[in-house]
């Protein structure tokens, strides 16, 4: 099991918007850590000082963890792979890559990443296996 616990964007999204997750963080056993990714994606869409307020306060009262250079590398390999497997559309990579970065930086920490979006990172997962629950 591990001892880290990473968030996806759509998790924290639906938690800070609409408190949707509540009994899952409360149930949660590991240590939250959240990804520079992830809060990134959250500032580009914080609409309002409140989210804002809230934003600032994550980074403050947990660490955060970062994708190496070669996550980096290695997240433009896998998505290589995914064109020729799959024969995405550049938009579509482009809206993988960040998931490619979160998944690659949990598999690195040995966390386990939280997400509703199972679709997505079940497809990074037959690249490169990491921790997952879909919520």
């Amino acid at each position: 099991m591990s001892e880290l616990a990473i968030f996806d964007t759509s998790v924290l999204i639906d938690q800070l918007r609409y408190d949707r997750h509540i009994v899952g963080i409360e149930r949660l056993h590991q240590v939250i850590r959240y990804s520079s990714v992830v809060l990134a994606e959250l500032w580009r869409g914080a609409t309002n000082p409140a989210e804002q307020k809230i934003l600032s306060g994550l980074a403050k009262r947990n660490q955060v963890l970062t994708p190496t250079e070669n996550n980096w590398i290695e997240s433009g390999q896998i998505l290589a792979l995914m064109q020729k497997d799959h024969g995405f559309e550049p938009n579509k990579l482009r809206d993988l890559h960040f998931d490619v970065l979160i998944a690659l930086t949990a598999r690195a920490h040995g966390a386990l990443l939280v997400t509703s979006n199972g679709a997505d990172f079940e497809l990074i997962r037959e690249y490169r296996d990491f921790p997952l629950e879909v919520w």
